[in-house]
């Protein structure tokens, strides 16, 4: 395959990838901004954010997964010009994934009497409580969002998504400003306030994005081929049957970054803040990689709509490329700048020196982790995931903790050897992901 045959293909992604990467910036930036504000008013309030935010978290990537199903199945069915099949899918995720948002609604709630199990100071709850009950009623109208937000993706259009978050992202803060700190007569509701701001821009979101469809011409015949037949068992049996793999997969790699946190809690304090901060500095990274990968998924699942298996290839080859660039240059950056970087976070010089130590793992990992993130949306857009999330549970659970574990507590490596493992199991992961992609091909 010819370079230059290649060289038309890098831009069409990136014009998909970076709205999509402020959209993932928008999102971040929610739990940033919260713990930001709030942490004006003390450590007690920040600590109750940020237990809130990390509880919420593990189920909020479960539903996103689901979600991204919807993605693929439309991109295949907007290529080959099956308008009405794409309004059914988006009709029937809608009534799903909302449904699916008042489950886990219900099951975080049912979460907060464990919170006393968790060895957590009792201040700590208190604050934290009332912020992740907001939480927790936002996952209706935030999986509401992801409904129509992943339809859009699947066609192509990543702008208006973008648009919405950031416009949400302010509402976000102003709400914060008056809720949080008493002003303009509103009620002094400290950490609660966070959670409440958080909840009403979440309720904007869908309400802005289906304003969006009503008012817009080429988006309205989608809402208005809405029928009572279009219910349809079949098309929400497609919709798990890609999604749920998919949340699968998320769960357990990131299930594997939270339980290498826990140990890492194990070896002391300032590990355990250093791998806090290393994790912050690696995910901003990770954002733009992720990003690629979203976008090469719609553009694979358009070309496989039209089984067009040769484009399918050079949309692969040029994504792999452009992060592979990306994460060589942030390797760069990581290692030159590490004792730098961990300076935006902290002035103690312990967890300064340890997070530097961990960026250079960080860097080492780089390239598998571009690899296997690429490859794993490519297989997104042919809707081949089954066996994505056999791959993630060999890769981060039976190799990445048990290596790390070893590594940090039989060879005596520490908050290093922990890192260690996420180099073996993203390599495992890598490895496997492209051999699966390259039969799958082949079997074309």
């Amino acid at each position: 395959m010819k370079t230059a045959s290649l060289k038309s293909e890098y831009p069409r992604t990136l014009r998909l990838a970076f709205p999509i990467a402020l959209s993932q910036v928008g999102q971040l930036a929610v739990q940033i901004i919260d713990n930001a504000m709030v942490g004006r008013l003390g450590a007690v309030p920040l600590a109750g954010v940020a237990f809130g935010g990390n509880v919420f978290f593990f189920l909020f990537i479960f539903g996103l997964g689901l979600a991204m199903g919807i993605t693929p199945l439309v991109g295949e069915m907007y290529a080959q010009g099956r308008h009405r099949s794409t309004a059914q899918i988006l009709q029937n995720s809608v009534a799903l994934y909302t449904a699916v948002g008042l489950v886990i609604c219900m099951v975080q709630m049912a979460m907060i009497p464990l919170f006393g199990h968790m060895n957590q100071p009792a201040e700590v709850i208190a604050a934290g409580t009332p912020y992740y009950r907001y939480l927790a009623w936002s996952i209706i109208p935030l999986m509401m969002f992801f409904s129509f937000r992943q339809f859009l993706e699947g066609i192509g259009n990543t702008r208006v998504a973008m648009a919405i978050t950031i416009i949400s992202n302010v509402v976000n803060i102003f709400c914060n400003w008056l809720l949080i700190y008493g002003n303009w007569g509103f009620p002094e509701m400290g950490a609660a306030g966070a959670g409440l701001a958080t909840l009403i821009s979440r309720i904007l979101m869908p309400v802005m994005l289906i304003g969006y469809f009503a008012w817009h011409q080429s988006f309205r015949r989608y809402l208005s081929f809405y029928a009572r037949e279009n219910w349809s068992g079949t098309s929400v049996w497609s919709l798990l049957s890609v999604g749920f793999p998919i949340s699968l997969q998320m769960t357990l790699e990131g299930g594997a970054f939270a339980l290498t946190g826990i140990m890492m809690g194990w070896l002391g304090t300032e590990p355990l803040a250093a791998n806090q901060i290393a994790l912050s500095i690696c995910n901003m990274a990770f954002l733009m990689v992720l990003s690629i990968g979203q976008a090469t998924t719609i553009r694979v699942s358009h070309e496989w709509g039209l089984r067009n298996v040769e484009s399918i290839r050079r949309i692969a080859r040029s994504s792999w490329r452009i992060g592979l660039v990306w994460n060589g240059f942030m390797a760069m950056v990581f290692i030159s700048c590490r004792h730098l970087l961990p300076r935006i976070f902290t002035v103690d010089p312990a967890v300064i020196e340890i997070t530097g130590s961990l960026l250079i793992i960080v860097a080492a990992f780089q390239i598998f982790d571009g690899l296997q993130s690429t490859t794993l949306c490519i297989l997104r857009g042919m809707q081949d995931v089954k066996a994505t999330s056999v791959v993630a549970f060999i890769s981060y659970i039976v190799i990445n903790l048990p290596v790390g574990w070893f590594f940090a507590f039989r060879l005596g490596l520490g908050p290093q050897g922990l890192w260690m493992g996420y180099i073996f199991g993203l390599g495992i992961a890598a490895f496997l992901l492209i051999t699966r992609y390259r039969r799958f091909i082949r079997s074309l």
